[in-house]
């Protein structure tokens, strides 16, 4: 016996076929007439421009970052790209840091952990797990990354372990805007070297005996870039427009930079 299901059709009644171009001309042709916000744009670019308004905006006289501020730039960024803002990104959950190098315009990101999760198998759950993993651990993690224009993380690594735990494996979704990934080694293929990058666009630090990436790759919105290697030497810079990042990873519990007196803190008033 043939079954015959019936042909899925568009909003506008133009029935599309489940296969090849025929569908995508169908879904194109619904695209074409779209009414939102953000007028069908990919992510890549913001409606409205995206401005890094300088170190001046973001300390005092006296030295001490000025967290609000920082947050006040994310916020414009986000508002540009028409990028949810959740009530949560008000409070403390949603952080931002300069890393202790009261250069925040090129070295600093904003962030908040959707989830950072880690326990053993046999404690999950409202009942004891008794399975063939209960005497095993695990942990994931979710995280979003705020990138202003030409706004860079500092060369870091994630060493295994702490607690129990490998090294921090990671992925990153690229959802607005571009992004530079840096690193000491090739893995998706497509890297090139930062060496052959011109002078005055390569990243802070490269050159100086601390620091260890090789290579870079470029992604934009909808793209991922994965880290392939566990314990290596990585980091991100935003592009021209600025980005907003999803991390999916497992459980973070260290790190690690390669800059000597660099910590995942803030500047404070000079003494």
């Amino acid at each position: 016996m043939t079954v015959h299901f019936p042909r899925p059709v568009l909003a506008n009644g133009t029935a599309v076929v489940l296969c090849g171009g025929a569908l995508l001309g169908a879904l194109a042709a619904g695209m074409a007439g779209c009414r939102t916000a953000s007028g069908c744009r990919d992510g890549a670019m913001p409606a409205s421009p995206v401005t890094n308004p300088g170190n001046a905006a973001f300390y005092a006289a006296d030295g001490a970052f000025q967290g609000a501020a920082a947050k006040e730039a994310y916020f414009a960024m986000m508002r540009a790209f028409d990028y949810p803002i959740p009530a949560v990104l008000g409070t403390d959950e949603f952080w931002v840091c300069d890393f202790l190098q009261r250069d925040f315009e090129t070295l600093g990101m904003g962030g908040i952990f959707w989830i950072n999760a880690n326990g053993a198998y046999g404690q999950a759950g409202s009942k004891a797990y008794a399975g063939a993993f209960k005497d095993g651990t695990y942990g994931y993690l979710g995280h979003e990354i705020y990138l202003l224009p030409g706004q860079m993380l500092p060369e870091h690594r994630h060493v295994g372990g702490h607690g129990g735990f490998g090294p921090k494996m990671e992925s990153w979704h690229v959802r607005y805007g571009t992004v530079e990934f840096f690193g000491e080694h090739r893995g998706a293929g497509d890297e090139t070297l930062i060496a052959d990058m011109p002078e005055e666009q390569r990243p802070f630090g490269f050159g100086e005996p601390w620091f260890r990436a090789r290579y870079v790759a470029r992604r934009t919105a909808g793209q991922i870039y994965s880290l392939e290697d566990p314990e290596s030497w990585h980091f991100q810079r935003a592009g021209a427009n600025g980005a907003i990042v999803s991390e999916y990873a497992t459980y973070h519990n260290h790190v690690e930079f390669s800059k000597p007196g660099m910590e995942f803190s803030c500047s404070e008033a000079r003494r």
